[in-house]
Formats: C-alpha cells, structure tokens, sequence
C-alpha cells in the first residue's frame, strides 16, 4: 500500500527582485532605443529567467525560444493591426470584413503559439509538446466562445472548460500526456459565484454614488446640456469604481479558484497536481503590487511579477506515483533524438 502512496514534489522559485530589475530595465530600455524590435529578444531573457529560477525536484525548466521567431510573429501582428486599421479606415464594410477575416485566423494562430510555447520549453534537458490539431483549435477557440456570446454567457463556463481540457489534454512531456479531469460543473460553480458578487457590487457601487438617482437625472427634461454631461460624467466615474474595484478585489478571488481548479484536476501520466493558492493572499499581493508601482511610477514592476511568480509556483506541487527519476528516463528515451527537430518546426511565435 506504501508504494501507492503519491510522493509530493513542491515546485521551488528562486527568483530575486533585484536581480530580475536589473534584465527588467535593460529590456525595457532596449525596446524604446529599437522601436519595439528587440522585444522579442526582451521576451527570450524574461522566459529563461523565470524559466531557469522554477526548479522541481531540484531540477530546473528552461526556454529555448528563437528571438527571430518572436520577432517573425510580432511582425507578422503588427501587419495584420495595419490591414485592420486602414480597412475600417476605408470602410465600414471593409473594416467588419477584415475582422471577420482576422477573428477566423486566430484559432490557427493561437495553435500555433501554444505548439512554440511548449516544444521550447524544457525539464531535464527533454522538450514539451502540444498535438492539438487546427481544426480542434477552431471548434474550442472560435465555436465554443461564439455560443457563449449567442446564450448570453450561459455557456461561457463550458467553454472555458473545453479551452482548459483541449489545451492540458493535447500536452505533452515527451511521450507522457497531460490530462484535466476537473468536470464543466465545477467551472459552473466558480461563474455562478463570480456574476453573484459583482451584481453585489455593482449594486452597492450605484447605492453609494446614488446611481439610481443619477440615472433619473439624466432624463430630467429640465436639466440644461451641460447639467447632463455631469450627470453622465458622474455616471461614467461610478461604473469605473465598480471596474477597478472588481479586477482588484474579484481578479484575484476568480484567479485563485481557477488556478485550483485546473490544476487539482491535471495530470501527468500517473502523476498529479496540487495548487492551494488562496484568493486573500493573492488579494493582499495584488493590491500591494498595484500600489507599489504605483507610486513608484511602474519601476516596482519587476519585482511584482517575482512577488507573483513566487507565491503561484511555490503554491504547487507534483504528487508522483513511483520514482519520478524512472519515469522522465521513460519518457526520453523514444524521443530525445526528435526533441530538437520538433521545435524547429513551429517557427513563429505570436504571443507577447
């Protein structure tokens, strides 16, 4: 019975703020001096920074990516925004044309970025892969949202299940899958939760600002313009109150769920996963990050993202059941003379 029992594996980060504000600064400051152009090299040091400072087991990941695929996709971006913004330029007929064009591109291009993202990234010298076809990414990323939309968000719960199953369940470390068994009810059960407490909050959001009466103001037939540019304009502030409070406080609440959700429900092979991130403690980050940069005028950024990073990372864990050793040596042995090949095949990265 002993030998069943999964043996936890806490992922480690030992990322330095200091150190990380000293690449931070450099990238940001190469960026502005190229226009934009050494970005994508910015990305490639950022992703092995964080990549090299998350250890498991005590070994730690890395990133491979090529700075010219970036770019290559960064361009590729940017040219689609320019066809995009002269065609609603030239038209409105054109512009909707256009986007209909790009919304129908994008299920191939987010395909593609994730096939990048995992066959550059690393543990113990073997790559990751993802098998998700282009076709399944046009049914997840393109139909699935679409019905949510069209129920009025009813769906959108499942949806963001079907995302989370296709893209775990089509991953893979070399010839082991990734699976998620969390079910769509659970995803429910988060939603329900989330619409709860915003419509609470935006109720006592108006109830504070006396948005009731605002609203009747505003139809006042005996108000002058300027009266009601006010009273719209005080309308307006209130609604942005209910936005900065909700992604402050209802962000990290709905993140913390989400994280433990999806990743209580993957697994890898045998092996399974354990996230207990809680949303106060996320909560008590974000606000502290928020106010830091703040009032730091952004310079506290990189050292927020290692706060984050840290408290994610080191609230997961890999419960393996057997010797995880035997099992990444399993693993290699049928595709280490491919690892490399297969990452050239995905030459283009879009993600930023």
């Amino acid at each position: 019975m002993a030998e069943h029992t999964p043996q936890p594996h806490p992922f480690a980060f030992t990322g330095d703020g200091r150190e990380y504000f000293r690449i931070w600064i450099v990238n940001v400051a190469l960026t502005i001096v190229t226009l934009g152009i050494y970005s994508a090299w910015a990305k490639v040091r950022r992703l092995q920074y964080f990549y090299r400072n998350t250890a498991l087991a005590g070994s730690s990941f890395d990133y491979h990516g090529d700075p010219l695929a970036i770019l290559k996709g960064r361009l590729i971006g940017v040219g689609l925004f320019v066809v995009y913004n002269i065609a609603a330029r030239t038209s409105l007929t054109v512009g909707l044309a256009v986007l209909v064009g790009l919304l129908l591109l994008l299920p191939w291009l987010l395909q593609r970025s994730l096939c990048f993202k995992l066959a550059n990234s690393s543990y113990r010298g073997l790559r990751f892969r993802f098998d998700g076809s282009v076709g399944d990414a046009y049914g997840v990323f393109l139909l699935w949202p679409a019905l949510g939309y069209l129920t009025l968000g009813l769906l959108m719960p499942m949806a963001h299940q079907r995302i989370k199953t296709w893209q775990h369940g089509n991953s893979r470390y070399g010839t082991a899958p990734f699976s998620l068994g969390a079910g769509v009810g659970r995803f429910y059960v988060i939603y329900v939760q989330l619409v709860a407490m915003l419509a609470v909050l935006l109720a006592i959001t108006l109830a504070a600002s006396g948005g009731t009466g605002l609203f009747a103001m505003i139809n006042n037939p005996y108000l002058t313009k300027e009266q009601r540019a006010g009273v719209g304009l005080m309308i307006l502030l209130a609604l942005l109150v209910f936005y900065l409070v909700a992604m402050l406080f209802l962000g990290p609440w709905f993140s913390a769920r989400m994280q433990n959700l999806v990743w209580n429900g993957t697994a890898l092979g045998p092996h399974g996963f354990a996230s207990d991130v809680r949303a106060r403690d996320l909560l008590a980050i974000y606000l502290s990050n928020f106010l830091a940069i703040l009032l730091t005028l952004g310079l506290f950024k990189p050292f927020a993202d290692i706060r984050l990073a840290k408290y994610r990372l080191e609230h997961m864990a890999l419960a393996a059941h057997g010797d995880l050793d035997e099992f990444v040596a399993d693993q290699s042995r049928p595709v280490s003379a491919t690892g490399e090949e297969t990452a050239e095949v995905f030459d283009v990265d879009i993600s930023f």
